[in-house]
């Protein structure tokens, strides 16, 4: 169509038949397309960048005609916008649509209650410009406002379903109109009907024009596309309103400015990695939850999705069940990695007090629960449960499995539970579908890419369980990072950018590469295994229904209280209930042996005795070359014979792996295998002296550390080696042992003796203390513990059941008296307990909340001698509070005291509270001012406190009232000799209240420390007021300070009258240097340093 510019008024613009796209094009004579911003074509496969539409404003702004342009457009907006036959006036309006739910709308300050009542329509030239050419991408200046659209009243027909797509546009939809109503933030209908269009021509962008609408209808909305409905049945109360077309070049985002899929690193499937930041299931202020509620209705999944649902349902729960289902029952903590040194990278767990563990109260429904938390749309949980070998996590995880498809966690719509050993092939491509479908068989096609399409419609109702992460590390060479790689969807998954919103589970053990980067997870838990009376009740279901033999088991297992602290791993117990099986119904006199070597000879001597020749030794070396390379899975071709492999399969020494396209098979326990390599170890000639001794891993190697994957094979090798050959090696492979064997048996005894334990860090040396008990060498024995230190410290170490079994019984062989440091070991109250009852330990440290709960226990239980030993071996000296908590556990302590003596002579007082010489306080800014009232009520307890260090790096702030409250207590604290008051933001207040109680402290003071706080003139005149009076007091340092040269002059003055001060550190920046110089020449003892 031909058109010129037009003549007339805004009726005469408005009333025209030109198109207004048609409009916008005239506005630009250049040819777009040739600049490839051709907003012209289908919206289905075209977009326009951020630089592109910028620079199209630009040059828009700077063309006068395109300008004049746009003020006309913008008077006729106001023109018709500002009639006074609507409620309320509204203003020009650019909307930017982002998304399905978030539109941001733009809008000036509403007319002035004066314009309102004049009704008067302002002319366009009393506009002022910049409303007229305000940029798109400038930001509003004042809030946004969203207007009302004037609708006029029409005959509406009820409930009407959507039309078919109409060819011509006055075929129209008529749909009711409810009275005014918030519709998702950003729309608002006043009463009457609105006449909706659902489908229109392939207009460009959205946008049309119609002319000659009809008469009596001033106004229409136009809505380009189908509209879809969240139910068979459309609601009559709410109008959806949907996001724009989206373009295949940026998948999940309507906004062309959003970067694209590609552009994102390592980025698998970027049709899967939509974003919004929007959270889920939460209401808008103007939403109500109806609104919500019709929303999140789901539809009926298609035949195909509920085929593979109830397969799915179906295969969890043929997942076998047997002795292993107790192991479920381990108690989960909440827990956190942390560096295992200031400079090496590698994290490993935390190290947590006993009484500080926060535990799972729910179990699995914690946990699950917790994810399922009110988080952001799209925002993926990833929680990892770590645990060390045997600790049962990959039972827990088929439990999470099977409890989803025994409808217990309604939440997710599927759970994919994934063995990570079926991933474990290097070189292959990978696809999502190959993920989730691994461990099973996939959906039958042609269901299989609808199936799939479902799922990933709603990743915020997935769970996916990736069990065994450590797994993946025995990919041979550099792991790829392509899309296509399996390392490329797993970094997807754990960054959040695959499948966002869906819920990731992963289990692994703390060791290795792949669980550092574990470090960001959303929730970290840790499996610490059984107590002793959760060993106990294992045991008891072992042997369910008898009752006999179950007394006969728990008989023989108590009296075995080495094996008794091992049961404290589920894989442990299982293998001792399995060994008890074959003990109990004999003679009384069998006993349980002392050592794991034993242990496991005892389970597998009887499997060896009927073994095919060389099956053993061939399945032992197969079990540590696998190791080497961080693997437990193997080939039926890589077992030295078909009757090897069934031997194996039929004594439970493999397993099949269920879900591999290959038939393989792995080691049915990690201890196992374990055992397996150190009898390979053993064993081979082919293992050289030296190289030999590595493999213990007691001492650290500056170069080239060995890998220690296989953690058990140390003790099972010093076992194998020390132990009677009727009792080890000559059990499992009878003659085959040769001169080798005590070849290796003399190399190891030079190295044991040749060790210096008390050079040996905490961690180094239990693992020796292991090994020696499992070797069974009294001499040997007898020669390293004579060798340990008086005081040993196993700060930050952590002592499980048998660690504190096996250092007890060196403590107790050494003869000599040690202090041991526990703190920060995790020790159990039956572990302390038993350390703290031997006659050779004189004192002990452990964190106060673990000493309380064990003093409670021991008072409870009436063990009088426990309890006093408790009592007079237990110390704190020195003390540093470095959370509310340590403040809170003192106290806890004082008020001990106060029960077992409530009089105040110090021979009644506890040892630890009566003893304490050294506390420092330093909490910081926010926490050091909130828990020093707390502090300052027990101080009065301490009598023979001697140093007070109340300084921070980080400032404690106590202020002028934390002084006030400290000096309240000087009286009591008659053995005080040093106060730090360094960095608390102390005043002229605080410093003259310091001054008056100085005196109480005049006998013990020594040294007093002011250093940088805030006292001025008037406060170092109180100081040297009070200076003469502290006889006892040698250095005062009051640096950094705000006093002038009066305050100094003052100070100088008063020392001269106190020839007992030895040092008075005065530097200040607020007195000239030469001041200083000066008065450090009258007297000497004057610092400025």
């Amino acid at each position: 169509m031909e058109w010129g510019l037009l003549e007339g008024g805004y009726l005469d613009l408005l009333n025209s038949s030109i198109d207004p796209w048609q409009l916008y094009h005239r506005c630009d004579q250049r040819d777009l397309a040739a600049d490839e911003t051709d907003l012209c074509s289908e919206p289905d496969t075209d977009t326009i960048n951020c630089d592109q539409f910028s620079k199209l404003l630009r040059e828009m702004e700077g063309d006068e005609e395109t300008r004049e342009t746009y003020a006309n457009i913008a008077d006729l907006d106001h023109y018709v916008f500002q009639d006074s036959q609507l409620e309320s006036p509204s203003k020009d309006i650019f909307i930017e649509h982002m998304g399905s739910e978030d539109v941001v709308g733009e809008s000036v300050e509403a007319p002035t209650e004066a314009e309102q009542k004049s009704q008067k329509r302002s002319f366009p030239e009393d506009l002022p410009v910049d409303v007229k050419h305000r940029k798109l991408d400038e930001p509003p200046a004042g809030p946004n406002m969203t207007p009302a659209l004037p609708c006029p009243r029409l005959p509406v027909l009820l409930n009407q379903e959507p039309a078919p797509s109409l060819t011509q546009l006055g075929e129209m939809v008529m749909m009711p109109v409810p009275p005014p109503r918030p519709l998702l933030s950003c729309l608002r209908l006043p009463d009457g009907s609105i006449q909706v269009i659902p489908t229109l021509p392939a207009l460009s962008q959205g946008l049309c024009h119609i002319s000659e609408a009809g008469p009596g209808v001033p106004s229409v909305l136009v809505y380009h596309g189908a509209i879809h409905q969240a139910s068979p049945v459309p609601p009559s109360s709410s109008v959806t309103v949907h996001s724009l077309p989206k373009s295949p070049e940026r998948p999940g985002s309507t906004s062309p400015f959003a970067p694209s899929a590609t552009d994102l690193p390592s980025m698998p499937e970027p049709a899967l990695t939509s974003r919004t930041n929007r959270p889920e299931d939460v209401l808008s202020p103007n939403q109500s939850p109806a609104d919500l509620k019709v929303s999140s209705k789901i539809p009926k999944w298609p035949e195909a999705v509920e085929r593979f649902y109830h397969s799915l349902r179906e295969r969890y729960l043929a997942q076998p069940t047997g002795p292993d289902d107790e192991l479920v029952e381990v108690e989960l903590v909440w827990t956190r990695l942390e560096r295992s040194s200031s400079k090496g990278q590698e994290r490993e767990l935390a190290t947590q007090n006993w009484a500080a563990r926060r535990l799972t109260q729910g179990g699995l429904a914690e946990v699950l629960l917790a994810a399922g938390e009110p988080r952001r749309r799209r925002e993926t949980q990833v929680i990892a449960v770590l645990g060390k070998a045997g600790q049962g996590k990959s039972c827990w995880a088929q439990a999470v499995s099977r409890a989803w498809a025994r409808g217990q966690l309604p939440q997710y719509d599927f759970v994919f539970y994934v063995p990570c050993y079926c991933l474990d092939r290097p070189g292959d491509t990978y696809r999502l579908q190959d993920l989730l479908f691994a461990p099973g068989p996939p959906p039958s096609p042609p269901g299989d890419d609808e199936v799939f399409r479902h799922i990933l419609r709603q990743p915020n109702r997935l769970l996916i369980i990736l069990d065994a992460f450590e797994e993946l590390e025995a990919q041979d060479g550099p792991p790829p990072m392509e899309p296509c790689s399996l390392r490329g969807l797993l970094a997807g998954l754990c960054q959040r950018r695959l499948l966002q919103g869906c819920t990731l589970l992963l289990t692994a053990r703390p060791r290795g590469r792949l669980a550092q980067s574990l470090a960001k997870a959303d929730r970290l838990l840790e499996m610490t295994g059984f107590s002793a009376e959760q060993a106990e009740a294992c045991v008891t279901r072992f042997f369910e229904p008898s009752t006999e033999h179950q007394e006969s088991a728990l008989k023989l297992l108590r009296n075995q209280p080495f094996l008794l602290s091992h049961s404290y791993s589920p894989a442990l117990c299982r293998a001792v209930c399995q060994l008890c099986q074959t003990l109990v119904g004999l003679d009384d006199r069998t006993q349980l042996p002392s050592t794991l070597t034993g242990l496991f000879v005892g389970l597998l001597g009887p499997a060896a005795c009927d073994s095919p020749p060389g099956a053993l030794v061939g399945l032992a070396k197969l079990a540590w070359e696998l190791g080497r390379r961080h693997r437990n899975t193997l080939g039926e071709a890589q077992l030295p014979s078909a009757e090897a492999k069934a031997w194996a399969l039929a004594r439970g020494l493999l397993q099949a792996c269920p879900g591999l396209p290959e038939a393989e098979l792995a080691f049915s326990s990690f201890l196992v295998q374990c055992f397996l390599g150190a009898v390979w170890l053993a064993l081979s000639s082919d293992i050289k002296d030296k190289e030999l001794l590595q493999y213990l891993a007691l001492t650290p190697r500056k170069k080239r550390p060995y890998d220690n994957w296989l953690e058990g094979v140390p003790c099972f090798l010093t076992g194998l080696l020390f132990q009677p050959p009727s009792l080890g090696l000559g059990a499992l492979v009878g003659s085959a042992v040769g001169p080798q064997v005590d070849r290796k048996r003399q190399v190891l005894t030079r190295y044991l003796r040749r060790l210096q334990t008390g050079t040996l860090r905490a961690r180094p040396l239990l693992e020796l203390l292991h090994c020696l008990h499992e070797a069974g060498d009294q001499e040997l024995w007898q020669h390293v513990v004579e060798g340990l230190p008086a005081h040993l410290s196993f700060l930050g170490t952590r002592l499980t059941p048998p660690d504190a079994h096996v250092l007890g019984g060196a403590l107790e062989t050494s003869g000599q008296a040690f202090s041991l440091d526990l703190r920060n070991t995790g020790i159990d109250p039956t572990g302390l307990g038993s350390l703290v009852a031997l006659d050779c330990v004189s004192c002990f440290r452990a964190a106060l909340s673990d000493m309380v709960g064990l003093w409670e226990s021991v008072q409870q239980q009436g063990e009088t001698r426990l309890l006093r030993a408790v009592e007079d071996k237990f110390t704190i000296e020195p003390f540093k509070a470095e959370s509310p908590k340590d403040v809170e556990e003192l106290a806890n302590l004082v008020r001990i005291q106060s029960t077992r003596s409530p009089s105040e002579d110090a021979a009644d007082q506890l040892p630890a509270v009566r003893n304490l010489k050294k506390l420092e306080f330093a909490l910081g800014p926010v926490s050091g001012p909130q828990a020093f009232p707390k502090l300052v009520t027990i101080l009065m307890a301490f009598t023979s406190l001697q140093h007070l260090d109340l300084d921070s790096l980080s400032d404690n702030k106590i202020g002028d009232k934390g002084v006030a409250q400290l000096s309240a207590t000087f009286p009591q604290l008659k053995s005080l000799e040093t106060l730090n008051l360094s960095q608390n933001n102390i005043t002229d207040v605080g410093a003259c209240t310091l001054a008056e109680a100085l005196p109480s402290l005049a006998a013990s003071l020594l040294r007093l420390s002011l250093y940088n706080n805030s006292i001025n003139d008037a406060g170092a005149e109180s100081l040297a007021h009070v200076l003469p009076d502290m006889v006892c007091l040698r250095v005062l340092d009051v640096q950094y300070n705000k006093f002038t040269a009066a305050g100094a002059q003052q100070l100088t003055a008063s020392l001269k009258k106190c020839p007992h001060v030895e040092k008075l550190a005065m530097w200040t920046p607020t007195i000239p240097f030469g001041v200083q110089e000066h008065l450090q020449q009258l007297d000497s003892r004057i610092s400025l340093r």
